[in-house]
Parts: structure tokens; sequence; C-alpha cells
């Protein structure tokens, strides 16, 4: 019997790979069928919807556009916060040809990921300092939006349209954010802290594994401690920037959802309030986590969109909004994404000629 040489498994790899992409193209178009061709017409009609949005002044739309800019702008700010050593061209560049990736091909984050590698390769910044600005920032958008729901029920709260279950909601996730902040602490404030977490995380997982009879494939003190080491300079020195960023990113992105409503509502006496179109927008981003659609293109639409309602918008008032959000946070930075894809490529090939 011979041995299997090495590399044989690479054809079935790849086909597998493929086997994947098709079969999440397929349940993502689907999705986006099921959404925007039966969930969101339940709320509003199309027609009505655009007939709001072609009603909006020349000043609404100025807005909208102005913040749209700035939204594409400071979309680059976490990737410097977390990479100092990258100007923000490159920087420009890596982000907008990751966000048309993993916004457009289904289950895209994977090639995004490994686009931003190559890239970042081409702008000499090593694996190790990638692996960890990639992290970063990937941990703190996470961070970023589990908490803006808790801001959106402590707003809720604040003005009186809400009790119980949001006032609930509001300490549990005040207290969650405080033990999260609290446990990133420890975990840089020295190797010796960052292995006893680890260890009380082992024993955690093992308990929970041990109900399936079952044992851990990985070790939690070997993550927690490869974690620190990747990101331990950068966080202790740019948390700050980083978080702000991060934060200042998001609410762009709300920002223009609010510029939507407050015009197609008519101004200040629009029946939804600033602060719960804030907690349409947080819990609506909360769908993002579905891997399906890409970019929760579809389900984050349908979720704002009923949310609003559920506060009293109009239901063609509603609809229009989110899509005018939609078309302003999705297809600006798809269609610059592939145009920062190709200048790249144009930019590796002139280096690959170039004497050496």
């Amino acid at each position: 019997m011979t041995d299997q040489p090495a590399g044989a498994d690479a054809p079935a790899e790849q086909k597998s790979s493929k086997t994947k992409t098709i079969v999440g193209g397929i349940i993502t178009l689907i999705v986006l069928v099921l959404v925007f061709g039966i969930v969101l017409p339940q709320f509003g009609d199309y027609d009505q919807a655009w007939a709001a949005i072609q009603n909006m002044s020349a000043l609404a739309l100025g807005i909208l556009v102005l913040m749209t800019i700035f939204n594409i702008i400071a979309y680059v700010w976490p990737y410097q916060a977390a990479l100092p050593k990258l100007t923000y061209k490159p920087a420009f560049m890596i982000r907008q040809t990751s966000f048309m990736i993993s916004n457009v091909i289904p289950m895209g984050g994977a090639f995004g990921i490994a686009v931003q590698y190559a890239m970042l390769a081409f702008y000499r910044i090593g694996a190790g300092e990638a692996t960890a600005g990639i992290g970063i920032v990937s941990a703190w958008n996470t961070f970023v939006t589990l908490s803006l729901p808790i801001f959106g029920a402590i707003g809720l709260v604040l003005i009186g349209e809400a009790q119980g279950a949001a006032f609930a909601i509001a300490l549990i996730g005040i207290a969650v954010i405080v033990a999260v902040v609290l446990l990133v602490a420890a975990i840089l404030r020295s190797p010796d802290t960052a292995r006893k977490i680890g260890q009380w995380g082992d024993r955690v997982v093992g308990w929970a594994y041990g109900l399936f009879k079952k044992e851990p494939t990985f070790s939690v003190v070997d993550e927690v401690l490869t974690f620190r080491e990747s990101t331990v300079d950068v966080v202790s020195q740019g948390w700050l920037r980083i978080t702000a960023s991060s934060y200042l990113q998001q609410f762009m992105q709300f920002m223009i959802l609010w510029a939507a409503v407050f015009a197609i509502q008519g101004g200040s006496n629009a029946p939804v309030t600033f602060i719960e179109a804030f907690v349409a927008f947080a819990f609506g981003r909360l769908t993002t986590f579905i891997p399906l659609p890409p970019g929760g293109l579809g389900t984050t639409d349908a979720a704002i969109t009923g949310i609003l309602v559920g506060f009293g918008a109009a239901n063609n008032d509603a609809l229009a909004a989110v899509m005018v959000w939609r078309a302003l946070t999705y297809f600006p930075q798809v269609i610059i994404g592939i145009g920062t894809f190709l200048a790249f490529k144009r930019k590796q090939a002139k280096a690959a000629e170039a004497p050496a």
C-alpha cells in the first residue's frame, strides 16, 4: 500500500469550498427573494415608498450626501487605529476592497480576510501585525454592535418610553459591558493574569463539553495568551482611539438612517423620535451576525423597518427611509470597493514588472 502523496486532499478541499460557496449563494438568493419580495412588501408599497423619497427636499438630499461621504471617510479610521503604521490611502484601499468582497459574496467574510492579508503584505505589514490589527477591528466591531442595543434600551428608559424589560436589559447590559472591559484589561495587564483567566476559561469549557461527554479540542489558555501577545502593544497604547473610531463609524451609519427618517416623516413633528430610530438601528444591526446573506442585506432592512413601524412610523415612510439608508450605506462602498480592488491589482502588476 503506497502512501498518499502530499497535497492529495487539496482537490477535494477545493471542491468542498466551491460547493459551500454555491450552496451559500443559493441560500442567499432565496433569503433576498423572501425578504424583498415577500416580507418588506408587507410593511409598505415600493411605489409609494419611492414617491416619498422623491418628495424629499434638496436640503435633505444634500445632508444625506454629506453624511454618506463622511461615513465612507470614517469607515477607515478603526482600521488605522488598529494598524498605526498604515497611512490613510492604503488603509482606504484595503478597507473598501474588503467591504465589497465581504458584503457581496455569500459568506464572503473569509474571502475578505484573505484579501486583507494579501494587501497588507503588499504594504509591508507583517503577518503578526496584520493578524493583530484584523483581530482588533473585528473584536471591537462585535463589541460595539452588541453594546448599541444596550444604549438604546437606556435611552428608552431615560425618556420614559420603557419600563420593566427595557430597564432590566439596560442594567444587565451595563453590567456586561463593565465586566467585559475589566476582563480585557486584566488579560492585557500581565501574562500571569491572562494565564489565570485562561485556566478559569478551560474549566468552564471543560464542564460544558463534559455535559455532552466530549473533550475540548482547544486550550483557552493558549487562545488568551495568543490574543494578549498579538494585541497588547496596540490596545494598551491606542484603545481609546480604537474604541472612539469604532463607535463613530457605526454612529455615522445610524445618522444616515435618522436623516432619512427625519426628512421623509416631515421634520421635527415625525412620530418616530431620535432615540426610537436609534433603537431600531441598534437592534436591527444584530442581524448582521447571521452569515447569510452578506452584510445583513435584507434581514437588517426588514428588522429596522418592522421596529420603525412598531414605534409609529407609517409603513411606506419606514420602508422608504430604510431603502434610502441601505442605498447610501451599501452601494457607494461596493462601487468604491470594486474601484480600489482594480487599482490595487494594477499597482501589484506594476510592482511585479519593476526591476528587482
